[in-house]
C-alpha cells in the first residue's frame, strides 16, 4: 500500500467575533468551509507556508501571533478503483492577525469563495473537521499544543 505524508500548516484569524473561512469543494463536489493554508513545499518553513497559503486562498496578508498547536491524523484512503492510500496528516494550526491586503476569492486554486462568518454560525455550517479542531486549539490553548481526545 502506498504511504502518503502531508504536512501542512493552518491560521485561525478571529475579529470582531467571526472567523476567517475558505470554502473548497469536497471530494464528492459539495462545498463545504475550510480554515485557510494548506501544504508545505519542499524546504518551506510551516510559518512561511501558513502566511503564503492565507494571503493565496484570502487575499489578506497576516502576521503570525502564534502556534496554538499541532494535529496529526491517520486514515486509509479508498477511491474507487484504485489501489488504497495510507495518508497521515501532520497540520500546524496557528492565529493569525490581519495586516493588510484585501478580502478576494482564490483564482485557480483550491478554495473558491472566502468570508468571515460568524462564530455563532459555524457549527451550522458544512465544514471540514478541522474547523471544529483548530477552533478548540483557539479556545481551549493546550499548553501541550495537542488536543488528546480530538480523533479523526
Amino acid at each position: 500500500m502506498r504511504q502518503k505524508l502531508r504536512v501542512a500548516a493552518y491560521a485561525i484569524c478571529v475579529r470582531d467575533g467571526q472567523i476567517l473561512l475558505a470554502r473548497s469543494p469536497a471530494r464528492d463536489g459539495t462545498p463545504e468551509w475550510v480554515v485557510p493554508g494548506g501544504g508545505m513545499e519542499h524546504g518551506e518553513d510551516p510559518h512561511d507556508t501558513v502566511v503564503r497559503e492565507v494571503e493565496e486562498e484570502t487575499g489578506y496578508r497576516i502576521e503570525v501571533t502564534g502556534l496554538l498547536g499541532v494535529d496529526s491524523f491517520h486514515r486509509v484512503f479508498r477511491e474507487g478503483l484504485r489501489p488504497p492510500v495510507d495518508h497521515h496528516g501532520v497540520r500546524f494550526v496557528y492565529e493569525g492577525r490581519i495586516v493588510g491586503g484585501e478580502l478576494r476569492n482564490e483564482v485557480n486554486g483550491s478554495t473558491d469563495l472566502a468570508a468571515w462568518q460568524d462564530l455563532d454560525a459555524v457549527p451550522r455550517l458544512v465544514r471540514v473537521p478541522l474547523v471544529d479542531i483548530a477552533l478548540r486549539l483557539w479556545r481551549e490553548r493546550p499548553a501541550t499544543g495537542r488536543l488528546a481526545d480530538a480523533s479523526q
